[in-house]
């Protein structure tokens, strides 16, 4: 009779077949163990990787955690590869989605799981455990986007043999309807134009009411507007040059230790470096700041720290902190009496103005800076139903 096992291992029985499959570094022969219930189990198991090998996988390919890959990809790859905003997001979702799970710390993270092992099934259930326990749609979609990255990243590199997260398998859990009230509908509100007449009374007096001014008249970014320099405005043809963005980072190295800083970048996208025309009624705004940062210059001295012309700063001539710009816009909106929004709505009123005077689609795209046509057209689509609606309207005369 056929022997069925071989050796026990942790009180149980198992047929085991080892191979040797290469040298490690210091010349010393690696060895994988294949375990099954009979003979035949562990060389079925030793043929598939075996087999995997030869497709190109690693040959740790069954030994590497998702924790522990991700984290050497973080660290070595995105960290180097990324802008720091960049890696700080992506940080962010390792840190809260994968390293722990972050509804029920009972429950097991997706950290230990064996990469290669990995089911479309076992991500949906997570995600579907997030979004039961009042996980927006957005955040699981933005967690889904990464964890596609990375698997990417796991496919060139030869641990699995396709990413669990391409194709219809996964579903992004969501309301079939949008409340009204919701933070989605929130997102993309506008201000009036009675709001916009007391923002603009509210910072009449305000040190930076010319930021506030060339937001609603430009659209630009907060990071924009505060990595603007005097040299990227002209005057003369009212126009101005976007070619920086001011953010406030963590920056993370790789020992996990985390410290806040402000820096400068490329904006966002390539075609986010544009050229904006600035209203005329805008101008005199702007070299009346001008000539006030002038006399904190005079006033300073040598402690003056703008060298660089930057247009908005600190007293000191320090960048600003986009924390505190938030603090201030907050404050303006208070004085005005006027519902909170992003500030990322002034852009967004900006937009939609330029719409409702008809302004061409692709134009609005290069003023906003937007990579692609259908960005721009997928966040307005709100506006475009009235448009629509008059378009038809025009028509009417046809049938007089």
């Amino acid at each position: 009779m056929a022997v069925k096992t071989n050796c026990t291992k942790a009180g149980t029985k198992y047929y085991r077949i080892t191979i040797t499959v290469g040298k490690d570094n210091l010349g010393k022969f690696i060895r994988k163990d294949f375990y099954g219930k009979s003979k035949s189990e562990a060389e079925s198991l030793r043929d598939e990787y075996l087999n995997n090998i030869n497709s190109g996988l690693d040959i740790n390919y069954r030994d590497k955690s998702l924790g522990d890959l991700m984290h050497t990809w973080l660290f070595e790859v995105v960290r180097v590869a990324s802008k720091p905003a960049t890696f700080e997001r992506y940080e962010s979702i390792y840190r809260n989605y994968i390293k722990s799970n972050p509804v029920n710390n009972d429950l097991p993270s997706l950290f230990n799981l064996k990469i290669y092992d990995i089911k479309p099934i076992q991500l949906q259930r997570y995600y579907n455990d997030l979004y039961a326990n009042n996980k927006s749609s957005n955040v699981i979609k933005n967690l889904n986007k990464f964890l596609k990255t990375f698997f990417n990243y796991a496919y060139e590199e030869g641990y699995i043999l396709k990413n669990p997260c391409i194709g219809k398998k996964i579903v992004i859990p969501r309301n079939s309807e949008v409340n009204e009230d919701s933070e989605e509908s929130k997102e993309f509100s506008i201000f009036t134009e009675e709001e916009i007449k007391s923002f603009q009374k509210s910072i009449e007096k305000n040190r930076i009411r010319a930021l506030f001014v060339l937001a609603l008249a430009t659209g630009l970014r907060r990071g924009e507007l505060l990595g603007l320099k005097w040299n990227d405005i002209d005057f003369d043809s009212k126009e101005l040059k976007v070619q920086r963005s001011v953010k406030r980072v963590t920056l993370i190295n790789e020992k996990e230790e985390r410290e806040g800083k402000i820096i400068v970048q490329l904006p966002k996208t390539k075609t986010s470096i544009r050229t904006v025309p600035i209203p005329s009624s805008v101008i005199p705004i702007l070299e009346k700041h001008k000539i006030q940062q002038n006399k904190e210059r005079l006033k300073l001295g040598d402690s003056y720290l703008n060298n660089d012309g930057y247009v908005f700063t600190t007293e000191s001539g320090n960048l600003i902190d986009p924390r505190n710009l938030l603090r201030a816009y907050m404050r303006a909106l208070k004085s005005g009496g006027i519902m909170y929004r992003k500030f990322h709505n002034l852009r967004h009123t900006y937009a939609t103005r330029l719409f409702e005077e008809d302004v061409p689609l692709k134009t609005v795209q290069e003023l906003l800076g937007h990579s692609d046509l259908s960005v721009t057209s997928n966040i307005y689509t709100h506006v475009m139903p009235a448009k629509k609606s008059d378009a038809a309207e025009k028509l009417n005369r046809l049938f007089y």
